[in-house]
């Protein structure tokens, strides 16, 4: 019997929340069903509430930092899920994934050098480089029988011949929602190695990996990838603690690690947010029961997914989901423009999703969808599309 109820309908709205309250203010009407934005519309668990709790009632708020015993907590939950030992050392904490993306592109690169991305990709790629004054060069996935490849080839031409100087990994991808083997990986690594190119692999969404499917942490396909590799991991995907602000980067080369916390003071900042520490400590020390359990009602959600396009929902097309709790949605067998898809998905299905485009060119004819909320709320996504589509 389970013990948590993944069920229960949360009320988010009237609570400023991003997902439900600011439709307006994003340009798109009110009365849409929210399926967009990637958190859970689930409570976080009650271990994490209840340090929460202590801390506030505590009353002081005044500037904290954490010891050994976080470092601990981090590492770990890294060597438990995935049996990597990361050096407590090696850990810089940061108030999330998207500030260090843009710590590193700073600390990393000077103006106008090139940084690699391989889109469709988490569209904050696109702005951490061009707002920080650097140049996109795309090495873009090859999409091919209903799945998502690295073109290695691409690739490196593109290093060499642009003489680029970093690349941003998504692993597992999102929104394309790949978990990279070892054999892709070790290639990737075995590219960036030979021609000094550095990379920053995004791995926040490493918790969510489905059926026989292991995520592999970047530094653990290769030893040598540790002089060339900042990791990038936070609690608040998989517990859903977005609005925290807590991160934790793996760098295991000091010298790297020496100017990505260099470029963090330039930017101002000391100390994370209380709350933030404290529920990421709760989370890896006590969170694993939860998880499990989310984890299986997430496959239930996929796997209805599945389903419902297989009978109700053709022609449109389901990458297969191996990672991350974000479907990505195939409308090119429709034959419509993007803006087009736009106004059956907003119109006609009253529904809120994340149009492709925003991911890079080759999203023009996807679009995501968040799948990390009660089976009851999902199917009734479901039905709204089936309905516009006929």
């Amino acid at each position: 019997m389970s013990k948590y109820d993944f069920d229960e309908i949360v009320p988010r709205e009237n609570t400023n929340c991003v997902k439900y309250d600011f439709a307006l203010e994003r340009g798109m009407p009110e009365g849409l069903l929210p399926m967009w934005v990637a958190d859970m519309d689930f409570k976080t668990p009650p271990e994490v509430i209840e340090r929460l709790v202590k801390v506030a009632k505590h009353g002081i708020f005044g500037y904290t930092d954490v010891k050994d015993d976080y470092y601990q907590s981090v590492v770990g939950w890294f060597e438990r899920r995935f049996g990597h030992a990361f050096s407590p050392r090696s850990i810089v904490k940061t108030p999330g994934v998207v500030y260090a993306l843009a710590t590193a592109v700073r600390a990393f690169t000077n103006p106008d050098d090139r940084v690699v991305i391989q889109s469709p990709v988490y569209y904050p790629f696109f702005g951490t480089v061009r707002e920080n004054g650097r140049r996109l060069v795309d090495n873009p996935l090859v999409y091919r029988d209903g799945r998502y490849y690295m073109d290695f080839e691409d690739l490196e031409k593109k290093i060499v011949s642009e003489g680029a100087k970093l690349l941003f990994l998504c692993s597992p991808h999102n929104p394309v929602s790949r978990v990279w083997s070892f054999e892709e990986l070790q290639t990737l690594g075995q590219i960036c190695l030979k021609h000094g190119c550095l990379i920053v692999s995004d791995e926040i969404h490493c918790d969510f990996v489905f059926g026989d499917r292991k995520h592999l942490v970047l530094t653990s396909v290769m030893k040598e990838l540790e002089d060339i590799s900042v990791v990038l991991t936070a609690p608040s995907k998989t517990f859903n603690l977005a609005g925290l602000h807590s991160s934790n980067v793996f760098i295991a080369n000091a010298e790297l690690r020496r100017k990505f916390k260099t470029e963090i003071s330039r930017s101002g900042l000391s100390q994370l947010n209380v709350m933030g520490l404290a529920a990421c400590q709760a989370a890896y020390d006590h969170g694993e029961a939860w998880l499990t359990e989310l984890l299986e009602y997430l496959e239930k959600n996929l796997a209805l997914c599945q389903e419902f396009f297989k009978e109700k929902l053709a022609p449109l097309r389901l990458i297969p989901t191996e990672g991350t709790y974000l479907i990505w949605i195939d409308f090119g067998p429709l034959g419509l423009g993007h803006e087009e898809v736009n106004k059956l998905v907003i119109e006609k299905a009253r529904l809120w999703l994340d149009e492709g485009t925003m991911f890079g060119a080759s999203g023009a004819s996807f679009q995501r969808m968040n799948v990390a909320c009660p089976k009851s709320v999902l199917t009734q996504a479901l039905e709204r599309l089936e309905k516009a589509l006929k």
